[in-house]
């Protein structure tokens, strides 16, 4: 089995799951398993300053360059270690599926779990090819650890190779992106990059600078509760309240109903009851006035709410998450992008230059001055029991990221 297969399959084994509700970081405990193997793997193929951050959980490394000093720069490489709060990540059993006949697969026949190509079809783009799957009781991880087991061989080769003509690299692997605290404590000046590359991406042939501006909102509505029988003219139903705000929101502008640069209010929980409710939002917009517009209305919806039932029935707390990391990079940083694409057409990769629909940790980076395009994985259908990724896509990735090394 190929190096990236084997340590793909041993990542994934490793419960690291984060909290969206935590109010620490790292947001569990449990990310520390990974990231002590990560250490100890590192130090032991000879990577020089191996750190573990024991209060935040960051990895960093560094391989010396071996081109003579032909590069004044160094580049950089990081994936973050945790996986979504969306679906389990415990006990995750994958599987290899060789030589994908193009049909549905059957993840778990006792649940009737089936990845169907009627809904997920670009699966059959890799008819002919190994498909790594889940047991349909968990996602699998690719997200992100197919770029971190990427990244793990590519510093295994160049600390092998002598061959292989590099700068200084950096490596860092990161904890808590899923819920958008992944550079929190990342310390830029211990990873002393450039320039660096996510490895957080899809499908092979991904490669985006260009992600969503992004922020959050907490929605909370305050009820008065009467007994049904006198509750005319005292009620007032914070439950009902609640659905009413999500009402008003533009119906069009939903994640399901958007693709490309449409932007989205994506309502993530809705809890209540007579006396109190709350809502929880995701705000996604790659335009950067209309990002600031859909914040906007979330607070005069709360400001309509309040004529109609009362000053204070409802508030609404908004906090921005990210940005788009295009204003960082375009143009004074495009070269790092046109880099990946060139390599890519050499590797026989069609690259497909795209914004992201999310958001990855180069986005809050590129704004802390390091500009930091992001690199496909190979995997699709995260965040899901759905998610899979194709074995000779994980296999090319890696050439891709060699070959980074020796042309930048």
């Amino acid at each position: 089995m190929n190096e990236v297969i084997e340590r793909f399959l041993k990542y994934v084994k490793i419960d690291t799951q984060s909290d969206e509700d935590a109010q620490i970081q790292p947001s569990t405990a449990k990310q520390f398993d990974l990231a002590r193997l990560l250490y100890q793997e590192l130090t032991d193929m000879g990577a020089k300053n191996v750190y573990l951050d024991e209060a935040h959980c960051y990895v960093y490394a560094r391989i010396p360059a071996n081109d003579g000093g032909m590069r004044s720069h160094t580049l950089g490489f990081i994936a973050h270690m945790d996986t979504s709060p969306e679906a389990s990540g415990a006990n995750v059993n994958p599987r290899i599926i060789e030589n994908y006949d193009g049909e549905d697969i059957t993840l778990n026949a006792e649940q009737d779990i089936v990845l169907k190509t009627s809904v997920f079809p670009e699966i059959k783009d890799y008819i002919g090819q190994s498909l790594i799957v889940t047991d349909g009781t968990t996602l699998l991880g690719a997200d992100d650890k197919a770029g971190v087991a990427e990244i793990m061989t590519m510093s295994h080769r160049l600390l092998t190779d002598d061959s292989i003509k590099h700068g200084e690299i950096a490596i860092a692997f990161t904890p808590d992106e899923e819920i958008g605290a992944g550079t929190d404590n990342f310390d830029l000046k211990r990873f002393g990059a450039d320039y660096a590359y996510t490895v957080d991406g899809g499908g092979i042939g991904e490669l985006e600078f260009e992600t969503f501006n992004a922020a959050s909102a907490d929605i909370t509505v305050r009820g008065v509760n009467v007994h049904t029988g006198e509750a005319k003219n005292k009620m007032v139903n914070a439950a009902r309240i609640a659905a009413e705000f999500d009402s008003l929101l533009p119906p069009e502008q939903k994640p399901e109903f958007t693709e490309g640069r449409e932007g989205f209010f994506h309502l993530m929980n809705i809890e209540g009851s007579t006396e109190s409710a709350t809502l929880s939002y995701l705000i996604r917009d790659h335009d950067r006035a209309k990002f600031e517009a859909k914040k906007d209305l979330i607070a005069k919806l709360a400001d309509i709410l309040n004529l109609r039932y009362g000053e204070g029935t409802v508030t609404a707390e908004v906090k921005d998450t990210y940005y788009n990391m295009r204003e960082k990079i375009d143009p004074d940083f495009m070269f790092l992008v046109e880099n990946v694409s060139d390599c890519m057409k050499k590797l026989g990769i069609e690259p497909r230059i795209q914004p992201i629909r999310g958001g990855t940790d180069g986005s809050s980076l590129s704004f802390k001055g390091l500009p930091c395009p992001n690199i496909c994985t190979g995997g699709h259908n995260y965040h899901g029991r759905y998610e899979y990724c194709c074995v000779e896509s994980m296999e090319k990735i890696c050439d891709l990221l060699v070959m980074l090394t020796e042309t930048l």
